[in-house]
């Protein structure tokens, strides 16, 4: 893998991939559109696509494969296996529900659908790795926007289901067997590794800037033509021409490479080694002040020290080459192993599947929802979910860069702030009071947003760049685990024995979910209380690492 020096063109012209790659990781985020049709064309019930649902959000999360693939092979080889997890499952789910090929077992179309959303893994760990490790000192923005473009997606899908799809769930999951794999085919070359800039560029943040208002402009605006679209009855070349304007909004963050392409700025900067080549570059350039003996020798770079044996390390420190390795600090880069015996890595993830899986509940019940509650037309519900998913994911990742370098506040707090507006939200769906419901819908969708945001970034600072992968890819398994218990085991339950008292296999009423909201309410309770001790106990890490106002790398740590 060629690298390329910090502060140029192909960095950003990676970012701008990402984003289009991001958007089609959010492919599980379609479960909603067409599930119903999954429901009616193969006699499911509600427990049965409750179950299918967290086999969505299993393959959307498990990514621990992903996370380990991605430290040892090139983000193309990571993208390729998306794209066949991607094809052979969603085309598995088309054959069914097209009915081109007929009774199906329900166990395969289980496993198809792992498969197919899976894709979204292998997606998400490629861009969020290459590009937090090409930016390492504004994670925290890169994360907000990779994630923002994420939370994006679903709104996306629903106006290419609407325009493009004529609202098809049979073309959507062609679509999506075909389209994205396509898609990922032609960015992998795009999505690599770069050198990191780490000297001071005022132009990077511009660029962010620019990046996040463009964001912005597309949520709006897909938000705007959802809504019309459903309001009014459309002809073909207005949907097309809707389409064909947020594809170019798509394409806004390309301008930063084009712009310094014809605008080429002379400043040099200040570069580090390129995190793919460290074993390869010597982390220290003064001249040693021991002759190296042979053991020392064969150290190689005792910084990476993963494929260190521990004769040669035993032998080094008899010989006084190197000193005895100590355990990695909070902050520094921690093997996941280490990760795993350390108390913040096991409240951050109980945060996180407290706060997020709670979330994905609604999420995958949102349909059935909203008919319970008398709204037919589901479309507008997802799409409002996904642009506040979207403010939410995009908000946490500025409002948590900013207060951290202003004031060293750890982005945990905004973990809490956000629970806390969920044991509210969970309140005003179980009441199910006239109006409420789109109210609801947008506060869920920001807190759920922030969780994502602010999660990520916190797992890099506490742990480090070096594991990312798999760190990151383990927290996430708090969202299916979230979607198993409280949507699978108890939403899908309650919901059918509501529907059998009312004697059909459509619930209707606000005592559909209400006890279901009622528990939700008391897990975002115990999530923000141990947000809070998590938050107490990292607040001394954070003062060490942006004390100047601006992140600092751990001098033993190799980003």
């Amino acid at each position: 893998m060629v690298n390329i020096k910090g502060g140029t063109r192909p960095p950003w012209v990676g970012l701008g991939a990402a984003v289009w790659l991001q958007i089609a990781s959010g492919n599980a985020y379609n479960f909603p559109l067409y599930s119903h049709s999954l429901k009616s064309v193969l006699g499911f019930n509600q427990q049965q696509l409750t179950m299918l649902g967290v086999a969505n959000d299993i393959g959307e999360n498990v990514g621990l494969i992903p996370g380990l693939v991605c430290n040892k092979f090139p983000p193309w080889v990571v993208l390729l296996i998306g794209s066949f997890a991607c094809f052979f499952g969603y085309g598995v789910l088309w054959l069914s529900l097209s009915q081109t090929v007929q009774n199906l077992p329900y166990w395969l179309l289980w496993i198809a659908l792992c498969v197919a959303t899976n894709s979204s893994a292998w997606f998400s760990t490629t861009v969020l790795v290459t590009n937090m490790r090409n930016f390492p000192l504004s994670r925290g923005t890169v994360a907000g926007v990779l994630k923002g473009y994420g939370g994006l997606s679903a709104a996306v899908y629903t106006e290419v289901y609407s325009a493009l799809l004529r609202n098809s769930s049979s073309k959507l999951l062609l679509f999506l067997a075909l389209g994205v794999p396509t898609l990922s085919l032609l960015m992998m070359y795009f999505i690599r590794p770069c050198t990191p800039s780490l000297g001071d560029d005022s132009a990077e943040s511009y660029h962010f800037l620019f990046v996040q208002v463009a964001s912005i402009v597309l949520g709006v605006y897909v938000l705007t033509t959802t809504i019309l679209e459903d309001i009014f009855s459309l002809n073909v070349l207005v949907s097309y021409t809707f389409l064909g304007i947020m594809v170019l909004l798509l394409m806004a963050p390309l301008a930063i490479p084009l712009k310094m392409t014809f605008y080429p700025s002379n400043r040099g900067k200040l570069s580090v080694p390129d995190v793919s080549d460290q074993d390869n570059v010597s982390a220290d350039k003064s001249e040693p002040l021991l002759t190296p003996s042979s053991s020392s020798a064969n150290l190689g770079s005792f910084n990476e020290g993963d494929e260190i044996s521990e004769v040669d390390m035993l032998l080094a420190e008899g010989e006084g080459a190197v000193k005895k390795k100590r355990r990695p600090r909070r902050g520094e880069d921690f093997k996941f192993k280490e990760a795993l015996v350390k108390a913040d890595f096991w409240l951050l993830f109980l945060v996180y599947f407290f706060g997020v899986g709670s979330g994905v509940t609604v999420l995958n019940n949102l349909a059935q929802i909203g008919i319970a509650q008398g709204l037919h037309d589901t479309k507008i519900l997802l799409s409002l979910f996904s642009f506040c998913n979207f403010v939410g994911r995009l908000g946490g990742g500025v409002v948590s860069e900013y207060f951290v370098r202003l004031k060293a506040v750890p982005r945990t707090v905004w973990m809490t702030c956000t629970q806390v507006v969920m044991i509210i939200t969970y309140l005003l769906f179980a009441s199910a009071l006239n109006g409420t419901l789109y109210a609801a819908t947008a506060l869920l969708g920001v807190c759920y947003g922030v969780q994502f945001t602010t999660m990520v970034p916190t797992a890099s600072e506490l742990f480090g760049l070096k594991h990312f992968g798999m760190i990151f890819n383990f927290m996430s398994l708090g969202n299916p685990l979230g979607a198993y218990l409280f949507s699978g085991l108890l939403a899908g339950f309650l919901y059918d024995n509501e529907a059998a008292k009312q004697h059909s296999a459509t619930c209707l009423g606000p005592n559909c979910f209400r006890v279901t909201f009622l528990i939700l309410a008391g897990v975002c309770g115990i999530g923000t209380m141990l947000s809070i001790v998590l938050t107490m106990r990292i607040k001394p890490v954070y003062q060490m690492l942006y004390a100047g106002g601006s992140f600092r790398l751990p001098q033993s740590s190799n980003h």
